[in-house]
């Protein structure tokens, strides 16, 4: 497993309103890993808003873009569903369903300004909730002399390694989450630092979440 499983998706579940000439859409979005739970959100998000004149939806799940799915639901075809789902692609996010509701305010958009909507729509709702990268990190266990933990608490400072737990008992048993390409690596090094007194355990693998700043999207 590599970093080829790390994939960008929402922080959380939510909603952001755009208003334009008079016409309110409301994106609402979900991180969704199946289309099932996709299916549900966008009948739930409809259901709300049953009195809507619109609402559209994309989706986008597995981490290459494996079952995608947009609907216009009445907007003139390619005006609605596709500018969202690109809107997602563009910004390299996975494992999301979104629901653009759009209320008419009397003023028509025409195609482009349709388009331009839904996208910004999109965009605007993730710029408010916000962005993190869910890296696939292996639990590495080892324990240290309590004189030789501020070596190793120095080492893994330096390095952007958390420690996830400490356990005090005759030793220091430390529990550490490292990307799984970054391993072999930590091992070698903290075996160097001990001179060869210690050894490793694997624990559970898992998703861990980092924040990313906004407009870097394509940098991760």
């Amino acid at each position: 497993m590599s970093k080829e499983e790390n994939f960008l998706t929402i922080k959380e579940n939510g909603a952001a309103e755009l208003v334009i000439k008079k016409s309110k859409f409301i994106a609402n979005m979900a991180r969704t890993t199946t289309t099932d739970e996709a299916n549900e959100f966008i009948q739930k998000i409809s259901k709300k808003y049953r009195d809507a004149t619109h609402n559209t939806f994309a989706y986008t799940i597995g981490l290459n873009d494996d079952q995608v799915k947009a609907s216009d639901n009445g907007e003139p075809s390619g005006t609605a569903g596709i500018p969202e789902l690109k809107a997602l692609q563009l910004m390299n996010l996975k494992n999301i369903t979104v629901v653009v509701t759009r209320y008419f305010g009397g003023i028509k958009l025409g195609a482009g300004g349709l388009i331009r909507a839904y996208s910004n729509s999109v965009t605007n709702a993730v710029e408010k909730i916000g962005v993190v990268k869910r890296v696939l990190q292996q639990e590495l266990i080892f324990s240290v002399p309590y004189n030789r933990f501020d070596e190793v608490d120095h080492y893994l400072k330096t390095n952007k390694v958390f420690i996830a737990d400490t356990e005090y008992g005759v030793d220091i048993k430390i529990h550490i989450f490292l990307d799984i390409d970054d391993q072999e690596q930590t091992k070698k090094d903290l075996t160097n630092l001990l001179a060869g007194q210690i050894s490793f355990t694997n624990g559970e693998k898992r998703y861990n979440e980092l924040p990313v700043e906004q407009n870097n999207y394509h940098e991760q």
